[in-house]
């Protein structure tokens, strides 16, 4: 049971870190975000000063709620780089541990040492994907199998690219273990996307 208190306590105190941590970065890079994608898609809004684009800022996410779901993404994903990219040491040799650790011990010295970095990789893909899905909803449909399908192929395709970055970039190591449990973070989190918006078509 004291073990049992002890994982949890520590999966809950590292997933707060991991929000913490970058919690200001993330706000500040996703409102930046914000405004290149209103210089893409508002163009005729650009060049008026800095004032002017605050408001125009403000006023579409008053709004938009498109532009309301594509800001919470952005700040997600900026969260999930932090965490995997942004805030990584330089590695000597990226492919050191490839197949990665699959359970919540690892054995450190001879000793069984307690670790779960596997259930915080689950955890991280579960808003990310959910997330994903509640901004383009729209155009993936509302079948569950197509929910599953497209949050577990989403997921896998965003865990494949930030391992393939850190393995060009040496920062931290390539591993197979990071993408399965991402990938099934990214099923998770379409399955309560998908509950979700069933409950709601039933109030």
């Amino acid at each position: 049971m004291k073990e049992t208190i002890d994982l949890l306590g520590k999966i809950l105190t590292n997933i707060l870190t991991a929000l913490y941590e970058p919690f200001g970065f993330s706000l500040l890079l996703s409102f930046l975000a914000m405004f290149f994608y209103l210089y893409a898609y508002e163009p005729t809004e650009a060049g008026k000063g800095w004032k002017n684009a605050i408001v125009t800022w403000y006023q579409k996410f008053k709004e938009s709620v498109f532009f309301r779901k594509l800001f919470f993404l952005a700040f997600v994903t900026s969260l999930i780089l932090f965490r995997t990219l942004l805030n990584r040491q330089m590695w000597m040799n990226p492919l050191s541990d490839v197949m990665g650790g699959w359970g919540i011990w690892e054995t450190v010295n001879g000793e069984q040492k307690l670790t779960t970095e596997c259930i915080e990789n689950l955890i991280m893909m579960v808003p990310f994907s959910a997330v994903v899905l509640w901004t383009f909803g729209e155009k993936i449909g509302n079948g569950w199998k197509k929910i599953l399908w497209y949050s577990g192929k989403i997921a896998f395709i965003f865990s494949v690219s930030i391992e393939m970055l850190q393995l060009l970039l040496r920062l931290g190591t390539f591993q197979l273990s990071d993408i399965f449990y991402n990938t099934v973070g990214g099923v998770f989190g379409g399955l309560m996307y998908y509950v979700v918006m069933r409950a709601r078509k039933r109030l």
